[in-house]
């Protein structure tokens, strides 16, 4: 189990995967860039890093459309990037390497 180890910061490494979620890419970019030796967190600071990235971006993008852009971005965005947020967080914690369709694949290959 990927707990049992710990991460370059000394935290365990189901704690540093979960945190890599907690403020969506930002901290997923800030544990891409400190932890150099644990796989299990660079691949969860990756997936966050893309997930939401692209998330952020397309709440961006949504909101420069009027009305028809901010229900997407209200109704749909901001709710599926909060229940994936607290699923990833989940999963992470629980020690799962959890992939997402396709930010998964790409967080893998770059480890």
């Amino acid at each position: 189990m990927a707990a049992a180890e710990k991460s370059s910061i000394g935290l365990d490494s189901n704690v540093a995967g979960a945190l890599a979620y907690a403020i969506g890419w930002v901290t997923g970019l800030a544990f891409l860039l400190t932890e150099r030796k644990n796989p299990f967190v660079r691949f969860h600071a990756l997936q966050s890093t893309f997930a939401f990235g692209a998330l952020s971006v397309a709440w961006m993008v949504s909101l420069s459309i009027p009305v028809f852009g901010w229900l997407l971005g209200f109704l749909i965005i901001l709710p599926a990037s909060v229940v994936l947020w607290l699923f990833m967080m989940f999963k992470a914690y629980q020690g799962e390497r959890y992939k997402l369709p396709v930010f998964g694949d790409m967080a893998e290959q770059r480890i």
